[in-house]
């Protein structure tokens, strides 16, 4: 099945980074974070990707055309301008690179590469989140009701630690970044039907994937929810990119590979 990843915006959020490159090609662990969520993929058999490309693409194009010699060992003749390629760590990916557009908005990106798609089922998320969501699962879950869109939904957990006092001032409980209200969020790994493009409309450029699109997919009853109660972290500031870095160290909740 393939894979449909959005990896187009400026990530103004963590411009500490973005103004270098782009969200997607910030590092965890020395590797993007778009390498990250391709690898959790391909755990499951899903090595087939289509890459929305907008801000800064061309480096995401670069890395993948020189992915093969950037992981190998080399033995370069200036003089023969020869190269001989030793030790060979490269992955099974198949990559389509799409430009969408530097300013294009998510709904437009995902109905500019409906071409590379084609009549079948597909795959979407974010370039900047991971978890450890049971793709097997979530694919089974999708088959069987039937309808067009599966929408993973998380519930993150506060940044802060939560503090309950008593009359005198005195903590009665701390709980260090807890699960907030209960409310779920949209935990941004996707399944869908290739039916999803007639929600995709010809203003689509100017429009939020996560509006228009899935609004109206709520009114006519075909966006199902699927629950992920494990990890789950996506990359929006410094300090996320930070964290990530720290757990790939000590315990990278999301590979599995």
């Amino acid at each position: 099945m393939k894979v449909v990843i959005f990896a187009g915006g400026k990530g103004t959020r963590i411009s500490e980074e973005s103004h270098l490159r782009p969200k997607p090609m910030i590092e965890v662990g020395g590797k993007p974070i778009l390498w990250h969520i391709m690898k959790l993929y391909a755990s499951y058999g899903h090595n087939e990707f289509i890459i929305c490309l907008g801000y800064k693409g061309y480096m995401i194009k670069e890395y993948f055309l020189n992915y093969f010699v950037h992981n190998s060992d080399v033995t370069i003749d200036l003089e023969n301008n020869q190269v001989e390629v030793h030790q060979t760590k490269t992955e099974s990916f198949k990559i389509t690179l799409v430009d969408t557009g530097l300013e294009t908005m998510t709904a437009g990106r995902l109905k500019r590469v409906q071409s590379y798609i084609g009549n079948e089922d597909f795959m979407l998320t974010y370039g900047d989140g991971v978890c450890d969501i049971d793709m097997q699962n979530q694919l089974k879950f999708h088959q069987n009701h039937g309808k067009l869109c599966t929408m993973s939904i998380v519930q993150p957990g506060s940044r802060f630690g939560v503090i309950e006092l008593d009359s005198n001032n005195t903590v009665t409980t701390f709980a260090e970044k807890p699960k907030e209200d209960g409310a779920w969020i949209n935990g941004g790994f996707f399944i869908m039907k290739p039916e999803i493009f007639k929600y995709l409309h010809d203003n689509a450029d100017q429009i939020m994937w996560e509006r228009q699109p899935l609004e109206d997919l709520t009114h006519d009853g075909q966006l199902v929810a699927y629950k992920h109660n494990g990890f789950w972290k996506c990359m929006d500031t410094l300090r996320d990119n930070q964290e990530l870095n720290s757990m790939w160290e000590k315990n990278p909740q999301w590979k599995n590979w």
